[in-house]
C-alpha cells in the first residue's frame, strides 16, 4: 500500500462558472449535480476514499450555499480559504491559502469527475512524487480518452516524464485532469493578487521541474450543462 505524499488537498471551488451557466445563476458550480450528486462531493467523496484526511476549499462565488453544503460533511475535514473579497483565480488561491498547507500538498478542481484505475489516483502520484525533481507533479489523461473533451489539449510529455506546452498548431496528447501534487517550492516570488497557475507552471517548464503521471482510470469533462448528460449515461454504463 502506497503511503500519501500528502494528508491535505486544497480544492478549487472559488471560480464563478461562467461556462455552467445557466446553471450557475442560481448556484455555485461546484454545487451542480451530476448524478443527483453535487459536483464537488464527487470530488471530496474520492478524496476521503483515498485517505486524505483534510481539504482547505476557496469560496468566492455564492460562497455561503458552499460552506453551509461543506458543513454537514464529516470527511475529509474541511477548511475555508476566504476569498469573498476578491477572487484571486487559481494561482492567487494557492498563494492565500499557502500558510494553511503542507509540504507537499494534493491540489484539484471542484468539478472533476473521474472514475480511479487499479488503484486510486492519489496513490499514484504519491508512488511518483520525488521532490528532489519536481515542483508540481500534473495528473494528465490520453486526449483520445478525456470523455466529453473538446479542445486541442494541453501538454506534451518526454520519456522522463517532464512536460511542455502544447504546439501550436497540433494537438497536444495529454490534457491536465485538474488534479496535481504540488510542492511549496512552486509558489515561491509569486505575483500579488489574482493571477493563473500556469504562471508559476510556466517558470517550473524552463526548470525542468514540472512533470506530468498519465492518468490510469477514465476521467470526464463536465464544463458546460450540455456535458452532464453524456457523463450520468456513461457513469450508469461502468
Amino acid at each position: 500500500m502506497t503511503t500519501l505524499a500528502s494528508d491535505t488537498a486544497m480544492v478549487l471551488a472559488a471560480g464563478m462558472g461562467k461556462r455552467m451557466r445557466p446553471l450557475t445563476a442560481s448556484m455555485p458550480k461546484p454545487m451542480v449535480r451530476v448524478m443527483g450528486k453535487p459536483l464537488i462531493d464527487h470530488a471530496l467523496d474520492r478524496l476521503a476514499d483515498a485517505g486524505v484526511a483534510k481539504a482547505l476549499v476557496n469560496v468566492h462565488y455564492m460562497p455561503d450555499t458552499l460552506e453551509a453544503h461543506l458543513a454537514e460533511r464529516k470527511a475529509p475535514a474541511i477548511t475555508i480559504s476566504d476569498e469573498r473579497a476578491q477572487l484571486l483565480e487559481t494561482g492567487g488561491g494557492l498563494i492565500k491559502a499557502q500558510d494553511q498547507l503542507p509540504d507537499p500538498f494534493f491540489c484539484l478542481n471542484s468539478d472533476n469527475i473521474w472514475l480511479d484505475g487499479p488503484r486510486n489516483c492519489f496513490a499514484d502520484l504519491s508512488a511518483r512524487w520525488d521532490p528532489e525533481q519536481m515542483d508540481a507533479l500534473l495528473l494528465v489523461v490520453a486526449h483520445k480518452g478525456a470523455v466529453n473533451f473538446r479542445g486541442l489539449g494541453d501538454f506534451h510529455m518526454d520519456a522522463a516524464g517532464r512536460l511542455r506546452r502544447r504546439q501550436k498548431p497540433r494537438v497536444a496528447p495529454f490534457v491536465f485532469t485538474g488534479i496535481q501534487l504540488v510542492a511549496k517550492r512552486l509558489l515561491r516570488d509569486a505575483p500579488e493578487g489574482p493571477f493563473s497557475t500556469n504562471v508559476l507552471w510556466d517558470r517550473a517548464i524552463e526548470e525542468g521541474r514540472l512533470f506530468g503521471l498519465p492518468f490510469t482510470g477514465q476521467w470526464f469533462e463536465v464544463g458546460t450543462p450540455q456535458m452532464i448528460a453524456p457523463t450520468e449515461d456513461a457513469l450508469r454504463n461502468v
